[in-house]
C-alpha cells in the first residue's frame, strides 16, 4: 500500500493529497489550478513553493 502525502496549496491554502512524490516534482492545486513545486517532504507532509507562469512574449 502506498503512502499518500499531504500538503496545503500556498495561494488558496486548499488541502492537497498526493500519492508519493519527490522533491523538485510539480503538480497543479485542484482548486486554484496553480502549478507548484514540491521544495521538501517531511514526515508525509509536502512543502510546496508556487511556481511563477512566464508566458511567452511574441512580440505582438
Amino acid at each position: 500500500m502506498s503512502q499518500l502525502l499531504t500538503g496545503v496549496c500556498p495561494e488558496c491554502e486548499t488541502d492537497l493529497t498526493t500519492p508519493p512524490l519527490v522533491a523538485g516534482e510539480t503538480l497543479s492545486c485542484p482548486e486554484c489550478l496553480l502549478t507548484l513545486r514540491v521544495d521538501d517532504i517531511r514526515d508525509g507532509r509536502l512543502s510546496l513553493q508556487m511556481i511563477e507562469v512566464q508566458l511567452r512574449d511574441w512580440g505582438q
